[in-house]
């Protein structure tokens, strides 16, 4: 089964803008997230990663990711509820635990907890899209100025990685097909076989990249595949994303506070620039379709009549 983060083909504005514009765009959600803690701008910007992946079609990117989040999210809040023994309102008080001694939870210790559970949930969203829906040879094609062979090495796993899970799966799968007679095959087994196989396919890539005259270093130029007619606009929606986010954090907008007592901005500042990021966020989608609906053929007949 193909995995949800792998790269799939799509038809839209994602997949026909530059690999950069998809990064500065998708990278922009990431910079608000770890640079504010309000949770309407987490929200917001939860919401305009929702909408570019649904746009995108990468469904299953998102629900992938959400699941991990979440998952992980809940670790967050009981961590820091438990390690963070600050805040007025005490919701349990005086319970033991083994080692960590007496353990009051607060309300204040759960936003706090809360809040960096949402920030790791809007990065995972909006690195699951770009995984799944953006070329990853686009993408490592970036860095490979600055880094050929590290980009060579990551265009490898990015490769493989995949291929040891398709392995993997297709061995538990000829282990459940030997029928209830045959001895059960343990993991160390698997993983021997997996192993294995993985060595085999490396040797083979090996002496690929040999024919092909990487034992000379990479060559130095390589064709870059055009930009898309909608990368301008991908390019301009992450520079405004990140102008706002940087604007809005000079001015001390979307401040938040969880110890003593919650403290959250809800002004009007905070609320203008939560529905800036959501525009913001749609806008590239939104001339796509117009702009599609403008190449649109006429039908015909479809004249007026004198």
């Amino acid at each position: 089964m193909r995995s949800a983060f792998a790269y799939t083909p799509r038809p839209g504005p994602i997949g026909d803008a530059g690999a950069g514009a998809a990064l500065a765009y998708f990278g922009a959600f990431a910079v608000i997230a770890f640079s504010f803690t309000n949770p309407i701008v987490l929200a917001a910007v939860a919401v305009g990663v929702v909408v570019a992946g649904l746009r995108s079609g990468a469904h299953r990117a998102l629900a992938a990711g959400a699941r991990y989040g979440v998952a992980l999210g809940l670790v967050f809040v009981a961590v820091n509820a438990i390690a963070a023994q600050r805040g007025e309102t005490i919701l349990i008080r005086g319970f033991d635990l083994p080692v960590l001694g007496r353990i009051d939870v607060s309300a204040e210790a759960l936003a706090e907890g809360a809040v960096l559970a949402g920030r790791v949930l809007v990065v995972l969203l909006a690195f699951a899209v770009l995984s799944a829906s953006v070329d990853p040879d686009r993408l490592l094609r970036l860095f490979r100025p600055l880094a050929r062979r590290s980009a060579l090495t990551a265009t490898l796993i990015v490769r493989m990685v995949p291929l040891a899970a398709r392995d993997h799966a297709r061995l538990r799968e000829a282990a459940a097909l030997r029928g209830p007679g045959a001895a059960a095959v343990g993991r160390a087994a698997t993983l021997r076989r997996l192993v294995a196989g993985s060595l085999d396919r490396s040797v083979d890539v090996a002496a690929t990249l040999e024919l092909r005259g990487y034992a000379r270093g990479a060559p130095r130029r390589a064709s870059s595949p055009p930009a898309g007619r909608h990368s301008h606009s991908f390019w301009v929606a992450g520079l405004a994303l990140a102008g706002c986010a940087l604007a809005a954090r000079i001015g001390g907008v979307g401040a938040f506070d969880a110890y003593p007592v919650i403290a959250l901005d809800t002004g009007l500042p905070t609320l203008a620039f939560a529905v800036a990021i959501g525009v913001l966020a749609a806008a590239p989608f939104a001339l796509a379709s117009l702009s599609a609906a403008d190449r649109r053929p006429l039908p015909r007949g479809g004249g007026a009549h004198a």
